[in-house]
């Protein structure tokens, strides 16, 4: 989609694809809608924006690493409740550790113990993975040149392309193919919703799975920042490089969110040129939704909508 001339306005409301179902956030609330052969297992919460709590985390810049972290703990904790929602032949044996922790705690704080250790491992894999290992990657080229601008190049070469391999990789999984399709789902429905249509499966089916402000979207544009802020301070040695990249990587964040969220409310050439890429890589995360899937967007959707508009604008 070129551009989006018949959108009537630009929403905060956003969601995530789950395993068989889909989260949807809204201003004030947020729902868990997942599939079951029995029908839809809801999940409706009342949130209040952590800026409200934590004023501080509000600010800009600031508030993209509290978006970046508040996010992956809420997508833990969706994605944990799908999981729970499946077929019980369809789900996995806990592990060692998952029943050590539900041995040795009550239920509220071994979800809790489990979803931060997630989170954890998650950040920590995401960091080492995406930013760390291209790093030193491109410190055995320092024999081969001594341009910091160049191998500052090499290194953002290097983390795009072990991202999109990542999510290569990930789509000929059979499960992440399905959430591939509840991802497009996601974003047809939210189209449809903008578009002030009414929310139907064949309203929704004519929509784009390609939206602005998508968490692939952002992640791909961190990739792109890093390779400019990255570029600013620099150093020979790579576990200084390595270091810097941790000290810089929550301005990163939140340069990138800042982009993405100025994406999210305009459309214009410049907006259209910081989606491009992100857009372009969603046709990896995201695919054709059949009815049923949509159906699920559209419950979810609906369970977070504000009675006022106003309260839902971005």
């Amino acid at each position: 989609m070129a551009k989006n001339n018949d959108v009537k306005f630009f929403t905060s409301v956003g969601g995530q694809a789950l395993m068989e179902g889909i989260m949807m956030k809204g201003p004030t609330k947020q729902a868990i809608v997942c599939r079951t052969p029995d029908g839809f297992i809801t999940k409706v919460e009342e949130i209040t924006p952590i800026k409200d709590k934590y004023p501080i985390l509000g600010l800009p810049i600031i508030r993209g690493c509290a978006a970046f972290i508040s996010s992956m703990i809420t997508g833990v904790r969706a994605m944990t409740f799908s999981a729970e929602c499946l077929p019980e032949e369809e789900q996995e044996e806990p592990g060692r550790f998952e029943r050590w922790v539900n041995r040795h705690f009550n239920d509220k704080q071994a979800e809790k113990l489990l979803i931060g250790c997630s989170v954890f491992l998650g950040i920590v894999l995401a960091v080492g993975l995406f930013f760390l290992l291209p790093t030193i990657l491109t410190g055995l080229f320092n024999r081969v040149t001594d341009s910091r601008l160049l191998k500052n190049l090499l290194e953002g070469l290097i983390r795009i392309a072990i991202f999109i391999c990542y999510l290569g990789l990930a789509t000929r999984l059979k499960e992440i193919a399905r959430v591939w399709q509840y991802h497009g789902a996601e974003h047809k429905t939210i189209f449809c919703y903008e578009k002030e249509l009414e929310l139907t499966v064949e309203n929704c089916r004519g929509q784009s799975r390609l939206h602005p402000r998508c968490g692939t979207s952002f992640l791909f544009l961190v990739m792109l920042i890093s390779i400019l802020v990255f570029s600013l301070v620099s150093w020979n040695s790579v576990w200084m490089r390595l270091l810097l990249r941790l000290i810089l990587l929550p301005l990163v964040l939140g340069i990138s969110y800042e982009l993405i969220k100025y994406a999210g409310r305009h459309d214009n050439w410049l907006t259209r040129i910081i989606s491009a890429p992100g857009k372009a890589l969603q046709r990896l995360t995201t695919a054709e939704p059949d009815d049923a899937m949509l159906e699920t967007a559209i419950e979810a959707l609906k369970l977070v909508i504000p009675e006022e508009k106003e309260d839902a604008l971005w």
